[in-house]
């Protein structure tokens, strides 16, 4: 018998406006309304709003909470913030990964200090539990006290560069709340019982958690409150973007958005296998002195000895087709022998080459009347190592494509813009 899905508090407005929904890790979600492409796009030029509400939130509070995460996550809570490491702080989030002692990835997260010995892990939809287990079996009488709150909060991500204009008209004294906020920083809280250095409020009275993060490499926030306020504050956000062009975006263009961003997806471009050798190592304590690393952790020695190493990296191909990954969808060499799979293959409808460099439709210098059609972009896990600039192919059983080994994807990204320039 077939689990129904789950519902978050925004499932009836998606159905009454005309969502294509799909299954995703459980829940009934929205793929699209009016197409993926027109949604996509219109993150990158002026902001798309997401239901979120699929995500888990555990939180971890007492005075040895940190040393709980500390030995469980991937990042170094003691040297992670700006380019001076510094340790993480209230107000502040970092991005990393929960491993199994195999090195293997359970789920990737946001940790975020809430205040002092308190704070937040976001991981994706329907690893809640998993990661309130995971944590219980490290906290070895502790006082750290684990509350998983799946299914117990609303979230909403509004993404593009008119995103902070947008909130302005919905966030009570919104000048204050956007002083002083970087990427990866975040303010306010979803209940009244945690101190907190300034609540964040709507105008309609919804107290919020305010954090400036995303997943698709644009210029955006993330928006976390009590579930029942949820279609409130997406009405309201909405109503406030009409006249911006403000979208109501599924998950394909979330989808599209975050492989253009080189942005992994959690069970597919990590998973089972070693947590290493791929983009995202800034989410690894990494010693640059001496390729050790500056803390133990949960999976820390698996990691260095994994053998035979593999190797994920990102490709862009020469135009917008894809190869599917459920074929499933393999890698060849110059010489057409196997040297891998294919994790993702999306298409970012917002790129394009010029003269054989790829521009976006968001670059300041691309050409005039610039039209992107589109470029396929992924990751693939392979069996050696390939410099940036290499060409393979990726094959399924309707077609052969070249790509190339990139270090990116989508130039121009807003994501780190600083919040002043985009008011």
């Amino acid at each position: 018998m077939t689990t129904p899905s789950k519902k978050t508090p925004l499932y009836d407005w998606h159905l009454s406006n005309g969502a294509k929904t799909a299954d995703f890790g459980g829940y009934s979600m929205p793929l699209w309304y009016s197409s993926a492409k027109n949604e996509h796009l219109s993150v990158l030029t002026r902001a798309g709003l997401f239901d979120t509400s699929h995500m888990a939130v555990v939180l971890v509070d007492g005075s040895q909470a940190r040393n709980l995460l500390q030995e469980c996550f991937t990042k170094d809570l003691d040297a992670c913030i700006g380019k001076d490491q510094a340790p993480i702080r209230t107000g502040r989030c970092i991005y990393g990964a929960f491993l199994n002692h195999d090195g293997g990835v359970i789920d990737d997260a946001i940790v975020y200090q809430r205040a002092e010995d308190h704070f937040m892990v976001v991981v994706n939809a329907g690893m809640g539990k998993d990661i309130a287990v995971h944590l219980e079996a490290f906290r070895r009488g502790s006082n750290a006290q684990i509350t998983d709150k799946t299914d117990r909060l609303g979230k909403i991500d509004i993404q593009g560069p008119l995103a902070a204009r947008i909130l302005t008209k919905v966030i009570a004294d919104a000048a204050k709340v956007f002083d002083a906020m970087p990427y990866f920083s975040f303010k306010g809280s979803f209940e009244d019982t945690l101190p907190v250095s300034r609540t964040v409020q709507l105008i309609g009275g919804a107290q919020i958690l305010l954090s400036r993060t995303g997943y698709t490499g644009e210029f955006g926030f993330e928006l976390f409150m009590a579930a029942n306020r949820t279609r409130q504050t997406w009405e309201a956000i909405l109503k406030a973007g009409a006249g911006l062009g403000l979208v109501a975006c599924g998950l394909a263009a979330r989808d599209s958005l975050r492989g253009g961003a080189v942005l992994p997806l959690s069970h597919q471009d990590i998973g089972t296998w070693p947590f290493i050798n791929h983009p995202w190592e800034f989410a690894l304590p990494i010693n640059g002195d001496n390729g050790k690393f500056t803390k133990p952790f949960v999976g820390d020695a698996a990691l260095l000895k994994a053998d035979p190493p593999q190797y994920t990296v990102a490709f862009a191909g020469q135009d917008l087709r894809k190869v599917s990954t459920r074929d499933p969808a393999v890698v060849l060499d110059k010489s057409g022998d196997r040297i891998g799979t294919v994790l993702t293959c999306v298409s970012d409808m917002g790129i394009d080459r010029v003269d054989g460099r790829i521009v976006s439709i968001a670059s300041a210098d691309k050409p005039p009347e610039y039209r992107p059609r589109g470029l396929s972009c992924g990751f693939i896990k392979i069996n050696r190592k390939l410099d940036t600039g290499a060409t393979v192919q990726l094959k399924d059983n309707r077609r052969t494509l070249t790509v190339t080994i990139v270090d990116d994807v989508r130039p121009d990204r807003t994501a780190r813009c600083k919040l002043k320039e985009m008011l």
